[in-house]
């Protein structure tokens, strides 16, 4: 059976949803994964379609799920589909939908400074999704978030005081790792545009983390 990956595409268009989406449907598909990419969210409600998916990858910033969509999703990732994503387009997708970002594992608040230079450590470097790449330093948006505390984390950042105060040296997980039912979830808060995934290390990063949720 042919392995597949849903794309949702949509969504606030400042994080440029359609060419991030062109960018890794194009990746997965050279890595064997049949693609189907959706910008209407009432597809989570066809629930015997998106059972059948590997990967479901949400691009999506500040959007709203009803109550049959979010169900719809979150069955299918705690039935085993696997879902992965990037910066506000998994972690600032649906900011009404807590159970949405309860599986996800965090939520954006706030990004201090806006774009500036920051560095990104890798704290698991032996695992396979961090293999083989060192600290790296990026200029983006960097992401301060409410975070669950039983994610796996694989790469932080810290604070400082140039940004704001009261954050200065607080180490905020960039990457993570986790399990919703029977489903593996990844995120990172990496790639506030097309441009960031020029980056080396975000790209490849995002690409094994959307290759370990396939199931």
């Amino acid at each position: 059976m042919k392995k597949s990956v849903l794309f949702l595409c949509g969504g606030w268009e400042g994080h440029q949803p359609r060419e991030c989406v062109q960018l890794f449907s194009q990746i997965m598909k050279d890595e064997g994964f049949q693609i189907h990419i959706h910008y209407s969210l009432d597809i989570l409600t066809d629930t015997k379609f998106i059972f059948e998916m590997n990967l479901i990858v949400p691009v999506w910033t500040s959007g709203s799920l009803s109550p049959e969509q979010e169900k719809g999703l979150l069955s299918a990732v705690q039935s085993g589909t696997g879902i992965a994503g990037w910066h506000g387009g998994m972690g600032d997708a649906f900011r009404s939908n807590p159970s949405y970002q309860f599986m996800v594992g965090g939520q954006w608040v706030a990004h201090p400074g806006g774009i500036l230079e920051y560095q990104v450590n890798i704290v698991n470097p032996e695992d396979p999704v961090m293999k083989g790449i060192n600290d790296f330093k990026i200029k983006s948006e960097q992401y301060y978030m409410h975070i669950d505390p039983s994610n796996e984390v694989l790469a932080t950042t810290t604070f400082t005081k140039d940004t704001v105060a009261w954050i200065d040296t607080c180490v905020m997980p960039v990457v993570w790792k986790r399990k919703y039912g029977k489903g593996k979830v990844f995120y990172s808060s990496l790639g506030h545009c097309r441009a960031d995934f020029d980056v080396f290390e975000v790209r490849e990063i995002t690409k094994r983390g959307l290759l370990w949720a396939a199931k």
